[in-house]
């Protein structure tokens, strides 16, 4: 590619933007668009600016740099920056195409951002590298749902989730106090969210079983599930769920 390449500088510290800004400055061909000083704002300006590369801070208050892969629906290149070993390790296992760690060096730097170059230029190795980040983040088990609430990320608590479901085409998580849209199927959050807690009672339906308050009978062998919700909202246990669910909660 002859243009720059365009970053996005993502970390809690203003000390650490600022050092890595400076030190880009010194790279021939690239362009800071602009930084962010969390994870939440981090999505916002990715999905807004769409740069080519973005410094991902890992270890964040709020949302840490997984956190904002697993929130995005496309993923542009990735270099995690981390003051940490043990955070280097955990980003190869969802396949950055490098990491630096602190405090960055112009060299590595350099490296760095010399492989993402002949990434991006060579479309068919940036289409498999995003392949297998995609891949492997979305493999990982939820440890908190990111969820949309208007223009804004919002990571919901498993324990506050009562049932996701289906709706219209769209996906929605049920808590006591709202329903959030959910950028995600209903197959892959039945993979990667915790079981058997999370059940998958129809195929319109995953349940959080700690919220069920009862279970009766309806009709053509299915059955209702009753939450614990003040509506005591119902929902349809299919007949080919209810062996497998009396296994887990017998009645």
């Amino acid at each position: 590619m002859d243009r720059d390449i365009t970053a996005l500088v993502v970390d809690d510290e203003q000390l650490a933007r600022a050092r890595l800004r400076r030190l880009l400055k010194d790279v021939e061909g690239v362009r800071v668009l602009d930084e962010a000083e969390n994870g939440m704002e981090a999505v916002e300006k990715i999905r807004g600016l769409a740069p080519d590369i973005v410094f991902l801070d890992i270890q964040m208050p709020g949302m840490n740099g997984f956190e904002v892969i697993d929130a995005l629906e496309e993923v542009p290149l990735v270099i995690f920056v981390t003051a940490f070993d043990e955070y280097a390790i955990k980003a190869f296992e969802v396949n950055s195409i490098d990491y630096l760690l602190k405090p960055v060096g112009p060299e590595r730097l350099d490296e760095a951002v010399g492989r993402a170059r002949d990434l991006l230029r060579a479309r068919p190795g940036l289409d498999r590298e995003m392949e297998k980040l995609n891949a492997v983040v979305r493999s990982r088990s939820l440890e908190r749902l990111p969820v949309s609430k208007g223009k804004k990320i919002v990571l919901l608590d498993l324990d506050d989730v009562m049932w996701i479901a289906s709706e219209g085409g769209l996906v929605f998580a049920h808590t006591r106090v709202a329903r959030y849209l959910v950028n995600r199927t209903m197959a892959e959050l039945e993979s990667r969210l915790d079981q058997p807690r999370f059940f998958r009672i129809h195929r319109a339906t995953i349940a959080n079983l700690d919220h069920v308050r009862e279970i009766v009978p309806w009709f053509s062998g299915k059955y209702k599930v009753v939450m614990k919700d003040d509506e005591g909202t119902e929902l349809t246990l299919s007949r080919s769920r209810v062996k497998e669910l009396r296994e887990i909660l017998p009645w």
